[in-house]
Parts: C-alpha cells; structure tokens; sequence
C-alpha cells in the first residue's frame, strides 16, 4: 500500500510550521507575542510527549 507524500509529510510540516512560528513571534515582542510563542512551541511538544507515553514496548 503506497501513501501519499502529503500522508507521509503532512504532520512533520505542519509542526515544524508551528515551531517556526513560535519561534519567529518569540523574538518580536512582548505582551500576545509571547502567548503566541507559548501556545505554538508547546503544541508540539505536547504531541511529541503524547505519541511518547502511548508507544509500545518492542517485543522481542
């Protein structure tokens, strides 16, 4: 079964969008800019940390 680049590509380009985003609006001010940041640089830490407790064990 072959996936579509957008398949294989789609979740890794909207984090790193985000990321981008955080980080660009870190560096811009102070007041929204920071909940910006915040809320843009923790979705994906988030995720990261979610797909990370619900991974199994390899069996061997």
């Amino acid at each position: 079964m072959s996936k579509t680049p957008m398949q294989i590509w789609g979740a890794p380009i909207v984090l790193a969008i985000l990321t981008t985003i955080g980080l660009i609006s870190a560096l811009l001010g102070d007041g929204v800019w920071d909940l910006v940041s915040a809320v843009t640089l923790g979705i994906p830490a988030l995720l990261c940390f979610w797909y990370g407790l619900r991974r199994q064990p390899a069996r061997r």
